[in-house]
């Protein structure tokens, strides 16, 4: 179950998410680890890819506090995602460990299922910020197509 307080990171994923940090000289998109997970997890969300965690990183990056993620204003998402997830509104109890550890686990399921996501989207990438920017870009243009697609009031006058 999942360490009350802290969000963890799978430790086959923390090299990915260190590189996709622009810490430590790195020139990755993202400005944090907090970043990175909540941006793989919006994509395991998207794509329904919920992988458990298997093996904790214990170093870098080591379990991220709730505490950041609530003063960057991602808290949201994790609330969102357990919600989503349980369809039960108890989840956003904040006075309640188990339901706060059954959010947590939830997003992090669904980060390490995005974080799968990126480290095939960004294999043999020399640079992970081009890459990223590449896939939003296909998905934007992905969209807008199929919003042409069943969009019939071009044909209204």
């Amino acid at each position: 179950m999942a360490e009350t307080g802290r969000i963890r990171v799978a430790k086959d994923k923390a090299d990915l998410v260190k590189a996709l940090t622009s810490a430590d000289s790195a020139t990755g998109p993202f400005q944090t680890y907090a970043d990175v997970i909540v941006f793989a997890a919006a994509l395991g969300a998207k794509h329904k890819k919920r992988v458990p965690l298997g093996e904790i990183s214990k170093r870098e990056p080591s379990p991220i506090r709730l505490e950041y993620f609530a003063t960057m204003g991602h808290d949201w998402v994790i609330k969102l995602l357990g919600i989503t997830e349980t369809k039960d509104i108890k989840i956003l109890s904040p006075n309640e460990e188990e339901y706060e550890q059954k959010r947590n686990q939830i997003f992090e399921e669904y980060a390490n299922g995005g974080l799968e996501i990126l480290q095939n989207e960004l294999w043999g990438a020399v640079d992970y910020s081009e890459r990223v920017l590449l896939m939003l870009s296909s998905e934007r243009f992905n969209k807008e197509q199929q919003d042409e697609e069943f969009n019939l009031s071009k044909f209204l006058s």
